[in-house]
């Protein structure tokens, strides 16, 4: 470690994710932080070392600052901003409260439904789709994942107007919709969509009515307009991924594609 000698911002990067909490029993990440920039300050215009530091005992027997360490949310957002997957905590823990007052179902729980049931739902958007119909029509696929598993969810196109714009744009999605078979399987039709975040933040900041107020809109509240982005117009692709779950999802997406979109056009058909 002596000999390492990573830029500030690398250095900071590694801090932030915990790479150097072994490093410096008794110390927080924001004191060693304070002590990076420290460190920086002073050997900013040491030629020798080009700026860079040493990752020696000078920076982690630094003494406590007495600042808070990093909270559980300002970690895992370090790791996602850092190395884009969720090391410490799951992105869905600090919802199930949340989610348990609004009564949403998770993906373990979604196969114990009847068809036609009402229900909500949420999770990390992983995947997102828009592949051609048969009838011309424009659906949306997504997948949610929340931690106990996977929830595919179909938006129909007279659906598409009020939530579009959330499915493309928010990474983190509560979702209300209806129960479909799909062989053994269960899928939902979607019916709305809320960025989770913005739920979230109602009921921290004025209560669990705030929230419940909230799913009561009949269309989410935007600055940039509703529908589909023109990238994705025909698109067959995946969206991005949080959480670190890309490769698996893709390849999961692309297997159920067909199915989906034969799933799509009975489905279309049997409301026509």
């Amino acid at each position: 470690m002596a000999a390492a000698r990573p830029s500030l911002p690398l250095a900071q990067r590694l801090i932030r994710i915990g790479a150097l909490d072994a490093l410096s029993p008794g110390l927080t990440r924001r004191d060693l932080l304070l002590q990076a920039a420290e460190l920086h300050r002073q050997s900013r215009n040491r030629t020798a070392t080009g700026g860079q530091l040493p990752l020696s005992g000078e920076l982690v027997a630094a003494a406590s600052s007495g600042l808070p360490d990093m909270t559980s949310r300002d970690r895992l957002g370090a790791e996602l901003d850092t190395l884009s997957i969720h090391v410490s905590h799951h992105l869905m823990e600090h919802h199930h409260r949340l989610l348990r007052e609004l009564g949403a179902t998770d993906a373990a729980h979604l196969r114990g439904l009847v068809p036609g049931q009402k229900v909500l739902v949420a999770g990390v958007r992983a995947s997102t789709q828009t592949p051609p119909i048969p009838s011309g029509k424009r659906v949306i696929f997504t997948t949610l994942e929340d931690g106990s598993g996977l929830v595919d969810i179909a938006f129909f196109e007279d659906s598409l107007e009020a939530c579009a714009h959330t499915v493309f744009h928010s990474g983190l999605l509560l979702v209300r919709g209806q129960v479909e078979a799909r062989g053994p399987r269960r899928t939902v039709v979607g019916q709305m969509a809320w960025d989770l975040d913005e739920v979230a933040a109602a009921r921290r900041d004025h209560g669990p009515q705030a929230a419940l107020d909230l799913l009561g809109r009949t269309s989410p509240t935007t600055r940039m307009g509703l529908g589909l982005p023109a990238a994705f117009a025909g698109s067959t692709g995946c969206g991005d991924v949080r959480g670190g779950l890309g490769g698996r999802v893709r390849r999961r997406a692309m297997r159920v594609m067909k199915v989906q979109v034969m799933w799509a056009s009975l489905w279309e058909t049997s409301r026509s």
